[in-house]
């Protein structure tokens, strides 16, 4: 991959340009979307709350649902279940539409409504995210993921401008009419995708075994889990502007729904100009300088939003704060885009959904009941430290760069002959390996082993232990347990990849050659 690759490149693919465009209008129409909700509320008594509560309820239900979305996504045909969820959400925001246009839309319902939506939301991005690498080559996924990036700021800068003055001139009604056409037209565009459809798992997984392995390859990536948390990191106090934003323009800046909108708007033209000048600025400074800039930046931008209540002077710095947000958070997503195996993608990127919209929806209530107690002032400083002491962890808590990394399917164990048929649900199955090794290369070889460790775990050992003969020093057994018979075979099958082989080549040439591999099934009558 060359880091000076056009971040256009993608559009060049007229399948990846027509979802691109449809997800744009979607995007849209959420913003616009938004800004019609919380306008709806900002009059109320306590305003801040609920204010705050609209974000919270468009954000919450990707806690409770993208991780189970994306198992769904990792098992069904991708561009069947984004279809059902466009048309399903084209209904509900018809019925907010016709609801609000009939003034029958207190706040209550409004949040109900907004979850609804923020349901169908969940349900779409893992799966979105996922389809992408089946789209565009791997040389241009940080180049994809920079538009999908250039996508939602393109929509933030437009729909918020385009929604306030709509709002202003029309009413909430018209907004949310818009964004009900954006789920229609998304629909249309999954249809004439032409993709022929997604052949069945040999071994497909239930949603219960989906989530659990999904859930464990997180835990034993320590890649991963260090992407999630320097996400929590730079959203939790990030937060503050998004759900805040609208009482500073009514309250400190006295502005109406369309100085609202150009506030948004301001966020939006930062995050593009981010966006084009990500080749670049992958050119020019590491990942971890990266996070400590637009940290930086982000936290100074937040000091000026509450010490300097000067409409000029909150929208440049929104300017700078859209830039930096979206050149962190785009460089996270990529990472995570070239690192997550095909099997597990959209359950990687559920997860990644559930902690970045928890720490938005976390954030936001908690900022807003900051603002609700102490004022703005207090509750856009109180951000800005924290975020500036999240950045300051960057110097002992660093992510590591994961474009080298193949993880591209690779099937190179050989099948299993077994005289007994278990069933698959049969479990647990306990694997051994058999490895003799010279003592010149003991140390090397416990070395190797650990990093294989993982290599297992990620892909369905649930325990693992590597033993050695006190009889026999050169004999050593590694010894791990998978859950069910299927969940071994699914290791077989497809979950390894190529860096996976490449570390199990690593500790085999440390030995005298390859293992002697058996598997041990429970000793009951349950074999047919």
């Amino acid at each position: 991959m060359t880091t000076t690759e056009s971040p256009w490149a993608p559009l060049r693919n007229s399948v990846f340009r027509n979802l691109w465009i449809a997800v744009l209008a979607s995007n849209v129409g959420t913003w616009m979307q938004t800004v019609g909700a919380q306008w709806l509320v900002v009059k109320e008594p306590d305003a801040a709350t609920w204010v705050s509560a609209v974000q919270a309820a468009t954000t919450l239900p990707v806690l409770l649902l993208a991780l189970p979305s994306g198992a769904l996504a990792d098992r069904f045909d991708r561009r069947r279940l984004l279809l059902a969820v466009q048309i399903g959400l084209f209904v509900v925001g018809c019925g907010l539409t016709a609801l609000t246009a009939m003034d029958l839309m207190p706040p209550p319902l409004l949040l109900v409504f907004t979850f609804l939506l923020g349901v169908g939301q969940a349900l779409t991005l893992p799966s979105w995210q996922a389809v992408i690498p089946e789209v565009v080559p791997r040389d241009e996924l940080p180049s994809a993921s920079a538009l999908g990036a250039v996508n939602t700021n393109l929509a933030r800068s437009a729909g918020p401008a385009v929604a306030g003055l709509l709002v202003a001139q029309i009413g909430s009604a018209a907004v949310f009419a818009i964004n009900a056409l954006s789920f229609g037209i998304f629909a249309l565009a999954l249809v004439v995708w032409r993709r022929k459809p997604q052949t069945p798992a040999s071994h497909p997984e239930h949603l219960g075994s989906a989530l659990r392995a999904g859930g464990r390859y997180v835990r034993y990536s320590p890649v991963v889990r260090r992407l999630l948390g320097r996400v929590v990191l730079f959203v939790l106090p990030g937060s503050v502007v998004w759900g805040l934003l609208p009482l500073v323009a009514h309250q400190e800046l006295k502005m109406g729904a369309s100085g609202y909108g150009i506030l948004l708007a301001a966020l939006g033209v930062g995050a593009i100009a981010g966006a084009l000048l990500m080749p670049r600025i992958r050119n020019l400074i590491t990942p971890n300088q990266l996070i400590a800039i637009a940290g930086v930046v982000y936290g100074l931008a937040l000091v000026v939003i509450a010490l300097v209540p000067n409409r000029y002077a909150v929208t440049a710095v929104l300017v700078a704060a859209g830039l930096a947000w979206m050149t962190l958070v785009s460089r996270m997503n990529a990472t995570l885009q070239l690192f997550l195996p095909n099997w597990v993608r959209a359950r990687g990127f559920g997860i990644y959904q559930v902690v970045f919209a928890g720490g938005q929806a976390f954030g936001a209530l908690i900022w807003g009941q900051v603002a609700q107690g102490g004022g703005l002032k207090v509750a856009y400083l109180a951000a800005a430290a924290l975020m500036l002491l999240g950045t300051v962890t960057v110097l002992w808590w660093p992510i590591h760069e994961q474009d080298g990394t193949d993880r591209s399917p690779a099937i190179f164990w050989a099948e299993p002959h077994l005289m007994l048929e278990p069933h698959l649900d049969e479990g647990p199955v306990l694997v051994t390996a058999v490895y003799r090794v010279d003592e010149a290369n003991v140390d090397a070889f416990r070395e190797a082993m650990e990093a294989l460790r993982g290599s297992r775990q990620r892909t369905g050992a649930t325990r693992w232990g590597l033993f050695r003969d006190g009889e026999d020093p050169a004999k050593f057994v590694e010894v791990y347990q998978v859950p069910t018979w299927a969940e071994h075979l699914r290791q077989h099958e497809g979950r390894l990849t190529v860096r996976d082989e490449e570390v199990e080549e690593k500790a085999v040439a440390l030995a005298r050659g390859p293992a002697e591999v058996t598997h041990l099934l429970p000793a009951n009558d349950n074999t047919d």
